[in-house]
């Protein structure tokens, strides 16, 4: 819990596909694809819609979840105001305990009604010889295979690896430094939180606001939170030479958590809303899949190689890994800035589906010549 908003966002991330076919399924876009069937509005004025309806989807789950977050930790908060954490230190390590309790419990709480009301929406049928551990092998290697056609698409995934890799490590630095600034005490954590939350709401609900009333591109607003990543990380390099600021005072801790929240947070969201950018249609379960393994791999990656360059300075300064996370958030920034084009990675997608559908069009053919070459007389056939 102390180590920031961004662990919270990322158990409830919209899976990709599953954003993609609720909002192609909303009345608003069936109502656009109908109307660009009968060519009433262009194809650009329908992909606008289809984005803009992904994004408030994607915005719109986040912003609910952190006002649900809020009420959670004001009860978090009575509770240990209850069991008295600032009595003892004893106290205050039963009230971690108590806390974790607590979270787990309403998670479960509220994960039962899912389980038990969504209704089954078929997915992919598992290949003939395959079962469903070794079809995600099998789905990550022509994943692997397909990307390599798709050069925006793997232009972004390299940038997504980094960024996040860059973003997962920054959020354990900062946490390591703030828990030894506020003690580990479980009140002040806690309040912590709920102003990083309260201002992650406030945040997300800003960015999609500004999206739409300026109909700014998800691109444009994915720029702006990589941009603010790598503030975050220049402002932790700065403590490396001095002790003044640089998260090593408690007022910082309380600026974090609002600046991540209002600026950083929306990452978790736009970063996702960028996949389906450059994801094919009719692809999406085989894309999503690579893009989330990536995403996890950069989730211990960049602590790994922080804590060996933590290990190899004299002085074990704790703050030393943001040289290392800002010229790594600078390098992917500018690959997802200047590097990823979506009108080209439209056209790529395009022409990789054309491909795709003229490759099954000519295997078909020559499976049918084949089934006449066994039997001539199929074809020519009559009814009498």
């Amino acid at each position: 819990m102390a180590s920031g908003n961004g662990d919270l966002l990322h158990t409830r991330q919209p899976s990709l596909s599953g954003l993609l076919r609720l909002a192609r399924n909303t009345p608003e876009l069936r109502r656009k694809a109908e109307e660009y069937q009968a060519k009433e509005i262009s194809r650009a004025e329908y992909d606008y819609a289809d984005t803009m309806m992904r994004s408030k989807l994607s915005n719109m789950s986040f912003y609910i979840s952190s006002l649900g977050e809020i009420v959670i930790l004001a009860i978090i908060v009575g509770i240990l105001f209850g069991i008295n954490v600032n009595a003892s230190t004893a106290n205050n390590n039963w009230g971690l305990s108590v806390l974790i309790a607590f979270g787990t419990g309403v998670w479960v709480l509220l994960a039962i009604p899912w389980f038990l009301k969504e209704k089954r929406r078929a997915g992919q049928s598992v290949p003939p010889g395959m079962n469903i551990i070794t079809v995600g092998f099998w789905q990550l290697s022509r994943a692997i295979q397909q990307i390599w056609h798709l050069k925006q698409s793997l232009i972004y995934l390299i940038g997504y690896f980094l960024l996040g890799d860059s973003l997962n490590t920054t959020v354990t630095v900062i946490a390591t430094l703030q828990n030894s600034i506020v003690a580990y005490d479980t009140l002040t954590l806690t309040y912590l939180l709920i102003v990083g939350i309260a201002a992650q709401a406030v945040g997300i609900y800003s960015f999609w606001w500004a999206q739409q009333r300026y109909r700014l591109s998800t691109k444009t607003m994915f720029n702006i939170v990589a941009f603010c990543i790598i503030i975050l990380d220049a402002w932790g390099m700065i403590g490396i030479w001095t002790q003044r600021f640089g998260f090593h005072n408690v007022w910082e801790v309380w600026v974090y958590q609002t600046f991540y929240g209002l600026f950083v947070c929306p990452w978790y969201s736009y970063s996702q809303i960028m996949i389906s950018e450059v994801t094919p249609r009719g692809r999406e379960f085989l894309f999503f899949s690579l893009f989330s393994i990536i995403g996890k791999t950069s989730s211990f990656i960049g602590p790994l190689v922080s804590s060996a360059i933590i290990d190899a300075t004299p002085s074990g300064n704790n703050s030393t890994p943001f040289y290392f996370l800002t010229a790594l958030s600078a390098v992917s920034f500018c690959i997802c800035v200047f590097g990823v084009d979506l009108e080209k990675s439209k056209r790529e997608q395009e022409a990789f589906l054309e491909k795709e559908e003229s490759l099954k069009a000519a295997l078909s053919a020559s499976d049918t010549a084949s089934e006449e070459a066994v039997n001539p007389r199929r074809g020519s056939d009559t009814k009498v």
